[in-house]
């Protein structure tokens, strides 16, 4: 079955796995204990921090380990604000953020906190003036994520993070779509990234934390990952994430080129093929393996059963909250369809032939679809 839902997870890269299974044999102990096998999980251990700080361009004392991508953004949202509380109790987001970062900024307005959401445009880019406006005095952290999730487009970070040190606000930034596909954005303050969206193992989250950045855990005290993460260390996780990174980032400028060219040969065939077809997202600035288009009077649930039955794993609505089926806030703050829409997220190896054969059942796939919700053309 062709899978095309890179974004939601990336299949297991190769050196992940073989580093993953060396180290369940040579990293399993506590790295916190003094013996002969805690000192080789600690080693490890520090080993796969030093790499991926490397591939951050950070110190590896300002990188924990956490146990997701989600926990990540939580504990770098809340204990940005915990540690900045006594500048104020403002929180800026843009309105695409990953619904962890919303869920975060909702647990701060129910603590009494206050938070704005940045608008996007018609392809779901945020205007730096229009983020740099909304900056306040009392600002204690401002979230952009690198690239959205649902629709590809990639945020003007540098220009936003420009505007934040200016106003002397932290910056977080989501990297988790674009880590290992594009380079780091700068100027960043805080960073949060998951381990399985770019070939990792499930499991494993990133939070880097810049010296000078005050945080204050949001969790009771815990002596592990630098008093910021609490828990057992994943040691293979985590020597397993290392490996996948530094592999997906030496392989990236090869397949960038190639999905792109894939990515884009789908934006331009797929509304000549089927009538009243959305391809949305900005068509330059936008991750290299992703793509989404909203097919009308289709709902997306129908398409995406019915391409699963033809033999694509394709994604719908709000990724990350698809259980819900609720129409997509990504979509809705873009102001363009939020029903019928299809999210194709190429991982690495997609062919063109596999391309070639979604062309071919997407157009008799939608008609059916229509025909069956009484939609005639």
């Amino acid at each position: 079955m062709p899978y095309f839902d890179a974004a939601s997870t990336e299949p297991l890269h190769p050196a992940a796995r073989s580093a993953l299974l060396d180290a369940f044999e040579t990293g399993w102990a506590d790295p916190a204990r003094l013996y002969g096998s805690g000192r080789r999980a600690r080693m490890l251990l520090d080993q796969a921090r030093a790499r991926i700080a490397a591939r951050l361009s950070v110190r590896p004392d300002e990188l924990g380990f956490t146990t997701s991508g989600t926990q990540a953004v939580h504990l770098g949202v809340l204990g940005a604000l915990a540690g900045r509380r006594r500048v104020g109790r403002h929180l800026v987001v843009s309105a695409v953020e990953h619904s962890s970062v919303l869920h975060a900024a909702e647990a701060h307005e129910r603590d009494g906190g206050e938070v704005t959401e940045v608008p996007v445009d018609l392809f779901g880019r945020v205007d730096p003036a229009a983020f740099a406006a909304a900056l306040r005095p009392d600002t204690a952290l401002a979230c952009l994520q690198s690239a959205n999730h649902e629709v590809g487009t990639v945020q003007p970070v540098a220009e936003v993070a420009a505007a934040c040190r200016e106003a002397g606000v932290p910056l977080l930034v989501d990297a988790a779509q674009s880590l290992g596909r594009m380079p780091v954005p700068e100027g960043w303050s805080l960073l949060t990234g998951s381990a399985h969206k770019f070939g990792g193992p499930p499991g494993v989250g990133l939070l880097a934390v810049r010296k000078g950045t005050r945080w204050r855990s949001p969790l009771p005290e815990d002596e592990r990952e630098g008093r910021r993460v609490p828990g057992f260390e994943n040691v293979p996780g985590a020597v397993a994430a290392a490996a996948a990174l530094d592999a997906v980032a030496e392989e990236a400028p090869a397949e960038n080129a190639r999905l792109s060219e894939l990515v884009a040969r789908i934006r331009r065939e797929v509304p000549r093929l089927v009538e009243d077809v959305e391809v949305v997202g900005d068509p330059e600035r936008r991750l290299p393996h992703l793509v989404t288009f909203s097919v009308l009077y289709v709902e997306g649930e129908a398409i995406v059963t019915e391409l699963d039955r033809l033999g694509f794993a394709v994604s719908s609505g709000s990724s990350c909250t698809a259980d819900s089926l609720r129409p997509s806030h990504v979509l809705e703050a873009m102001g363009v369809i939020t029903h019928g829409n299809v999210r194709v997220s190429l991982p690495r190896g997609a062919s063109a032939a596999e391309v070639d054969r979604f062309l071919a059942v997407l157009p008799e796939t939608a008609a059916r679809l229509r025909r069956s919700a009484g939609v005639t053309s």
